[in-house]
């Protein structure tokens, strides 16, 4: 009997009853809670705050740090899986857990005192506090080194000043790792609380993508913090840049899940929709272009499957992060355009999870460095030649 199975080349054999454990209690998590209400949430403009809780009982934040956080202590593959699950259901979801975990809680983890983390990593992966992670500015998005926002040295600390764009979480977020400049011009990490006198986070509106996701902007006018929330081992963009490599591997995975989530809406549809006094799964070009995705979806998880395997062995380097997010996401894409072909009109609907997964994938298109900027680092690693200057 024809199957929408996606492990053609059972791969399932490559995982550890741990790892496989893990991936189930996500999928059923998003099919029981995030499915049925998701395409409302995207309407409406929300994130599903209410299933925090329940996220964090299952240990999706923070899913690799030790257990003496209150973290899993889990493989780099199982994360993988927990972001390409939750992005099955959708990217918000997804994003929400990446910068709570790789953005947020990696660099308190990386770069934070053993205080710090004390105090922040044991609340967030319980899900009590949300953290965000500002990066890009305004004037400053594929070169993070011209950032604008600065961290004056002042007698009772830090004076920042500035803003940041597109932060995910921003508004609902506890806290907030902020990279800025300091006197000498050294990117710094700092911790900026909610209710910080001269901080505040407005919400962005009107997206067309990512909808059931918080995108804020974050504004700093005169922003005094203690000297205890500077994150005292960063120091130089490569701080900033080794959080967003964690980030871009579990974006490398999430992308698969839409894929995947996509396909797997196309096969059945086609095998349903009849025309022509047969089903249009019959017809040799919607065949074609079942058999080029289920082939493409294959390729990205053989190579987001090695590329756990690397991470969990130490020897992963940003380069291939790189390539396999700037694939995964734009085969995923691809993947989103022929599955609504195939649905036609239906496609276009809230009945199906096309569209949405469409929409906010050109969002992940471009966040987390974008297509043109890791094709370049790869013709880097490729050519020792830099194109970016």
């Amino acid at each position: 009997m024809p199957s929408t199975d996606i492990d053609f080349f059972r791969l399932d054999t490559l995982l550890s009853d741990e790892e496989k454990l893990i991936r189930q209690s996500v999928r059923t998590f998003v099919d029981e809670r995030v499915n049925p209400i998701i395409i409302e949430c995207f309407e409406e403009g929300r994130f599903p705050f209410e299933l925090v809780p329940e996220m964090a009982k299952l240990g999706f934040f923070g899913a690799t740090l030790p257990e003496k956080y209150g973290c899993a202590g889990a493989s780099g593959v199982a994360y993988g899986l927990i972001a390409q699950e939750l992005e099955m259901g959708d990217s918000g979801m997804r994003s929400f857990v990446s910068v709570q975990s790789s953005l947020c809680m990696y660099p308190i983890f990386q770069f934070g005192s053993e205080d710090q983390r004390q105090k922040w990593l044991p609340q967030m992966a319980a899900g009590n506090k949300i953290g965000c992670f500002g990066l890009t500015e305004a004037n400053a998005g594929s070169n993070p080194s011209g950032m604008k926002t600065r961290a004056r040295r002042v007698k009772d600390g830090w004076l920042l000043n500035g803003s940041k764009a597109w932060i995910t979480n921003g508004t609902i977020a506890d806290l907030a790792v902020v990279w800025a400049k300091d006197d000498q011009d050294v990117i710094r990490g700092f911790i900026v609380e909610k209710g910080t006198p001269g901080f505040k986070a407005p919400e962005v509106k009107h997206k067309l993508s990512l909808r059931a996701s918080v995108t804020s902007e974050l504004v700093f006018e005169d922003c005094l913090l203690p000297e205890e929330n500077i994150l005292p081992t960063s120091g130089g963009l490569k701080s900033p840049l080794m959080c967003l490599t964690q980030a871009r591997y579990g974006i490398a995975w999430g992308a698969v899940g839409a894929a995947i989530s996509c396909y797997q809406a196309a096969v059945e549809y086609a095998k349903q929709r009849v025309q022509f006094d047969r089903p249009i799964a019959g017809f040799q070009l919607t065949q074609k272009k079942l058999v080029e995705m289920l082939t493409e979806i294959s390729k990205a998880q053989l190579i987001s499957l090695r590329l756990g395997r690397m991470k969990d062995a130490g020897e992963l380097e940003p380069v291939h992060v790189s390539m396999a997010k700037m694939n995964n996401v734009a085969m995923a894409l691809e993947c989103a355009r022929t599955s609504r072909s195939i649905l036609g009109a239906n496609g276009i609907t809230g009945d199906y999870p096309i569209m949405r997964h469409m929409c906010n994938l050109e969002s992940v298109y471009t966040y987390e460095g974008t297509h043109e900027v890791h094709t370049l680092a790869i013709g880097k690693h490729i050519t020792g030649l830099d194109a970016f200057v």
